[in-house]
């Protein structure tokens, strides 16, 4: 009989036990074509970003904008231009000329009238601070640096002026206060002025058309001239009254007031018209003539 190998029960299977799966490969197969495709993908943009760089740069014009220049091709002699090219070249060449001087002259006179406009502005305030009575403060170096050269005694007279300032107001409550002394003679004066002074008083003759010589009358027209700005005729009708010793330092400050207002006249008339002397701001010469001047 054939003898059956025998089998240890060390090398039969447990009953019920299963056999053992296979390996899992599928996700790391799928890294590393993940991984794979990343590559490839910078591989192809390395490559192909310089031909991308060069459709997006932009393209350069031309150096020549000129046809009849930019006929020759690159690497050929230029030929001599004809006649009428020749022409055409000469009268673009003058164009530009006449352009650039129309520029130029257009630039120089805007400077021109914009310093003289800063001039007219500076004496403007000059004269508000003497109206006011205010000191000049930065004015007074504008004044000198603008006004200097063209109107030096103008420019001095305002600068004294507004050290000691007098003012419309100032006149006028020192007229009122010397109206007492002004409409009588002085206590000095001869009996044939006191005489002629009651004459008046008592009988005046003079034209319809004139005003009245009468002392108190020519002191309220002189208030009246004040209040209206208009000094020098106050001035003079006070010049007339037979006290006007008691106002001759009111009579000063009258003139000065006047004389301060002429020198603003000539300096506001140097910034619109003066054609060589007037300064910028810079300290530069104003060359450009005003549009104004005759």
């Amino acid at each position: 009989m054939e003898e059956k190998p025998l089998m240890s029960d060390m090398d039969a299977p447990a009953s019920g036990a299963t056999a053992p799966l296979p390996a899992r490969r599928g996700p790391w197969l799928l890294a590393l074509l993940v991984l794979l495709a990343f590559a490839v993908g910078v591989v192809l943009t390395v490559l192909a970003l310089p031909r991308i760089q060069r459709w997006n740069a932009p393209q350069r014009p031309s150096v020549l904008s000129d046809p009849l220049l930019n006929a020759v091709a690159p690497g050929v002699p230029m030929r001599p231009l004809s006649a009428d090219a020749g022409q055409m070249l000469d009268a673009r060449v003058v164009q530009l000329e006449e352009r650039l001087n129309r520029i130029t002259v257009e630039a120089q006179a805007a400077s021109g009238n914009a310093a003289r406009a800063e001039g007219l502005l500076v004496a403007f305030a000059a004269r508000r601070a003497l109206d006011s009575g205010a000191p000049l403060g930065y004015i007074e170096g504008q004044l000198r640096l603008r006004f200097g050269q063209a109107q030096p005694r103008a420019v001095a007279t305002i600068i004294n002026a507004a050290r000691e300032p007098v003012t419309l107001p100032d006149l006028r409550a020192g007229l009122t206060a010397l109206a007492d002394q002004v409409t009588v003679p002085p206590a000095n004066a001869s009996w044939w002025e006191a005489l002629e002074h009651e004459a008046r008083e008592i009988i005046t003759i003079h034209r319809a058309s004139t005003p009245s010589p009468r002392p108190q009358a020519a002191l309220d027209r002189a208030l009246r001239y004040l209040d209206g700005s208009r000094v020098g005729a106050a001035l003079a009708e006070v010049e007339q009254m037979p006290g006007r010793a008691a106002a001759d330092r009111w009579m000063q400050y009258a003139r000065r007031y006047m004389e301060a207002r002429r020198a603003l006249d000539l300096i506001e008339t140097a910034a619109i018209l003066e054609p060589r002397q007037l300064r910028a701001a810079d300290g530069a010469a104003v060359a450009q003539t005003s549009p104004l001047a005759p």
